[in-house]
């Protein structure tokens, strides 16, 4: 889908998805002269900047004021263009969640909003500046697409795609280095339809942003060493979530996990929770993420060890479902 970039997968590897995302976002402002920038003093940060150098009369820095941010983003979509607004994903949802809900979802406004520093991404930058709460906030405001893309190669193609999707687009990015976890850009991203990394019929692994390249190295680990066949699906989009691709991991493994970059509570786990709990169908359910604490603070890939979303802690909570025991009756499904 991201044809005509000048990087490659290589490139990717050695650069951040702000940075991929700031060079797709100046190839589409050459072919769309109505895409505008907007950032609150966070232009080199978040990689807007390439856009704003390209396209300086088509740029507004507002300043470190992110909820003018957001208003002048609505009041420039009701105006006929569509603006892209990066900021940290912090800010976004937080200092600015009356502006994104009122100023943009009330209206439906075709704003495509970049967060970037999403999850615990920003380590060492402490508490203060870590994100696990965003994907909870932003699911629950009508009309908001929510997408949380695997790597770089996938945040292009969420960036790109988001320009053709009507209505506020929130797309969810990291800080640092994340390593590329597809191999080209044509493996079928369509915002709102997952992607099956790996087949499995013993447990599925259901999984957003940074969490997905470890849980196919966790299944390679598992089928390796353990004979267990794992499913790994990539639910890139939030908000619509592939129904289908969960009641079919429950049809045909059984066994589910979640994980994500942000808190336990109301983001995707919560999400796929909702889905298995309206099918009126059965199954074991974990979800892993940051619990029920503000997280501590270290380097990225110190905290995602410390939470159990590398592969190692992948391998350790797959060994952990898959020795629990349940009802195994062939007539569970004609129970509703």
């Amino acid at each position: 889908m991201a044809e005509g970039l000048t990087w490659n997968v290589y490139d990717a590897n050695t650069m951040t998805q702000a940075d991929i995302y700031g060079d797709v976002l100046c190839m589409l402002g050459e072919k769309n002269e109505r895409i505008v920038g907007l950032s609150a003093d966070l232009a080199k940060s978040t990689k807007i900047g390439k856009f704003a150098q390209k396209y300086p009369d088509r740029f507004f820095n507002v300043g470190i004021a992110e909820q003018n941010l957001f208003g002048m983003a609505a009041g420039l979509a009701l105006s006929g263009l569509v603006p892209f607004v990066s900021t940290m994903a912090v800010f976004t949802t937080m200092r600015a969640a009356e502006q994104v809900r009122t100023d943009i979802c009330y209206q439906n406004l075709d704003v495509k909003i970049i967060a970037t520093h999403g999850g615990i991404s920003f380590g060492q930058a402490g508490t203060t500046h870590h994100c696990t709460e965003d994907i909870a906030i932003m699911r629950s405001l009508a009309n908001m697409t929510v997408v949380v893309p695997a790597d770089g190669i996938e945040c292009a193609n969420a960036v790109m795609s988001c320009v053709e999707h009507p209505g506020p687009v929130y797309i969810r990015i990291g800080r640092g280095f994340e390593p590329a976890c597809y191999d080209d850009d044509q493996y079928g991203f369509t915002i709102g339809r997952s992607v099956e990394i790996t087949p499995g019929t013993d447990i599925t692994l259901i999984c957003c942003g940074i969490t997905v390249l470890q849980a196919r190295e966790a299944a390679q680990i598992l089928e390796r060493n353990d004979g267990i066949s794992v499913r790994v699906i990539n639910m890139h989009t939030i908000k619509p979530l592939d129904t289908e691709a969960v009641l079919r991991a429950v049809n045909e493994t059984r066994r589910i996990i979640t994980f994500e970059d942000h808190t336990i509570y109301g983001g995707l786990g919560s999400a796929v929770a909702e889905v298995i709990a309206e099918s009126g169908k059965a199954c074991a359910f974990t979800r892993v993420g940051i619990p029920d604490c503000y997280s501590v603070v270290g380097y990225p890939e110190d905290l995602y060890n410390f939470y159990k979303l590398d592969a190692d802690g992948i391998v350790e909570k797959v060994r952990e479902v898959m020795g629990r025991d349940f009802e195994e009756a062939e007539s569970w499904e004609d129970g509703f």
